[in-house]
């Protein structure tokens, strides 16, 4: 998709495009983006209520796919930041004096980028601020993290991206990332501040390159409250739509070959908990679990002759599959049962690809991952298309539903990060978790995928609409949070009962009351910082839209 151009992105219901919360923006993506970030700075109560309130509509608009063209173009878009830069070439050896100074004096969710790879787009430095700042907000969004205690960081520590930091309006280190050891030393500063700052504080990774996405997570992932949503938060939604596809097929997990296009982090975690699923759900060994998850790169089939091979590839390189240069020779080879794009090569799962796809399954499961819209291997209509409608079908960025010849509608579901991420990391800082371990992204995606109705099923919704992200937001909490304290990670939050766990319904009303939301229009204080409502309150949100605030949690994280 041509951002540009495009009035809207797909899935964007159409009233909502020129009326109701957006009445007063400007017709393009960007301009709504624009429009919501004057907004939040005009007056947070309204935006918040926006933002709540339509999150399903706001949601193409702060994230995936506008928030691409956002960091693009974010050095030349004339924004106001609001996260906190940290430069190498400024702030090293003086981190924790500058968080000290920060103005959030409690802060208890962070999400931090380094820009080198942000979605499909590639290294845009400091640009990728907007990453955190767009990632930030679903936790207040779609699991009710308070705003008050969230903060994006970029750690800026350069960029190869030689056409960006010689712009005349780049504002970030206007030199090349530096070498490992510099940078390893200013990250591991990071961590040890936040640590020092904030004792209890959630650090989600985002959109760090390949190598050091990896590194840093095995560095810390045992030792600090932290996690890569890149590599696990696409995991376990990826595994919730695959859970849920076999729901319809009636098909067991092991007995599924799956086939990625792209063997970078998202590709290797996803594969990673397939196979640990695998091996939990249907009791067979690990070796033969990462057997059934087959991985492509640049170079052709992952295979267990190559010597090029990075770290996190080796334990999904086969000795039992021929070398493959193209996928739709991995698609005769391989047989999958499962293809999934995780490239950003757009237009590679092409008709032939997927007309291979439909011959081998009655119902083929094709998960286009790629983000945002202009990067997916194809789209809805190709893949229901070539499919002759039989596909189970999921994507990264929205697309458009499609009308059968009964009339009747189906839906694109969108693999979004949002359906899980937001819920895990609540339910880690409402019960100080120590870590956050791999099991607990499975414990998400096995409930939700559990949650669609079968009604909802036949019409390709393989998750709940996201128009109900609270309550499914609810139950993800609810069921990390007994895993964490069942698994002596973390406390049991002030207020949630082991009566009420015992009661049948688990923590879910706890979860859901511990949810934070915007006041109602004509409460006071009017805004979050006591300023007055600006004219936009009038227009906002849509009438109707208002909903009566969940209550605060009562004790120290509010």
């Amino acid at each position: 998709m041509n951002l540009s151009t495009e009035a809207a992105p797909p899935g964007m219901r159409p009233d909502v495009q020129g009326t109701g919360p957006f009445a007063t923006a400007g017709p393009q993506p960007i301009d709504k983006y624009m429009w919501l970030r004057d907004l939040r700075m005009a007056s947070p109560s309204s935006y918040f209520r926006v933002l709540v309130n339509n999150t399903q509509d706001v949601l193409p608009y702060i994230y995936t796919p506008t928030v691409g063209k956002a960091c693009q173009e974010y050095h030349s878009l004339g924004i106001q930041t609001r996260g906190l830069y940290l430069r190498i070439d400024q702030d090293k050896g003086k981190i924790l004096q500058r968080l000290k100074a920060w103005p959030q004096k409690r802060v208890r969710t962070i999400v931090v980028t380094d820009g080198e790879r942000i979605l499909g787009l590639g290294d845009l430095g400091a640009n990728g601020m907007g990453i955190s700042e767009g990632k930030i907000e679903l936790y207040t969004a779609a699991a009710g993290i308070n705003p008050n205690v969230c903060l994006p960081v970029c750690l800026d520590v350069g960029t190869n991206n030689v056409k960006l930091r010689e712009h005349p309006d780049y504002k970030g280190v206007r030199a090349a990332r530096p070498p490992q050891k510099e940078y390893d030393e200013f990250v591991q500063e990071f961590m040890e501040a936040v640590r020092a700052w904030q004792p209890h504080t959630l650090i989600q990774f985002e959109d760090f390159g390949n190598t050091n996405a990896f590194r840093i997570l095995d560095k810390y992932k045992d030792d600090y409250c932290c996690f890569n949503d890149d590599i696990q938060g696409t995991a376990a939604i990826t595994l919730a739509a695959l859970l849920a596809a076999l729901r319809v097929t009636g098909k067991r997990l092991a007995d599924q070959r799956i086939l990625f296009l792209g063997a970078g982090e998202a590709s290797a975690g996803i594969a990673t908990l397939i196979s640990y699923c695998m091996t939990r759900r249907d009791a067979i060994a690990p070796e033969a679990a990462r057997q059934r998850c087959h991985l492509m790169d640049s170079k052709g089939l992952v295979v267990a002759g190559r010597t090029d091979l990075q770290h996190h590839k080796i334990p999904f390189a086969h000795a039992d599959v021929p070398a493959c240069a193209t996928l739709i020779e991995a698609v005769r080879a391989i047989k999958p049962t499962v293809l999934i794009g995780a490239s950003a090569v757009p237009n590679s799962f092409t008709q032939q690809v997927v007309e291979a796809m439909a011959q081998l399954n009655e119902r083929p499961i094709i998960f286009p991952l790629s983000n945002p819209t202009s990067q997916a291997e194809c789209t809805f209509e190709q893949a229901w298309k070539w499919t002759n409608g039989r596909v189970l079908f999921a994507s990264g960025s929205p697309f458009d539903d499609i009308v059968d010849a009964r009339g009747i509608a189906h839906h694109p579901p969108q693999a979004n990060n949002a359906y899980i991420f937001p819920a895990v990391g609540h339910a880690a800082v409402l019960t100080k978790s120590k870590h956050v371990p791999e099991e607990l992204f499975l414990v998400a995606a096995e409930q939700l995928a559990a949650m669609a109705t079968h009604e909802e099923l036949s019409r390709g919704h393989l998750f709940p609409l996201f128009s109900h992200i609270r309550d499914i937001s609810a139950s993800i909490m609810a069921t990390c949070a007994h895993y964490i304290v069942a698994e002596g990670l973390g406390r049991n939050p002030g207020g949630w009962s082991q009566q009420d766990l015992e009661a049948g319904n688990g923590w879910r009303r706890a979860a859901r009351a511990a949810m934070w939301s915007p006041p109602a229009v004509g409460s006071a204080p009017a805004s979050m910082d006591g300023t007055p409502l600006s004219s936009m309150d009038i227009l906002l949100p849509a009438p109707g839209a208002e909903k009566t605030p969940s209550p605060l949690m009562s004790g120290e994280l509010w």
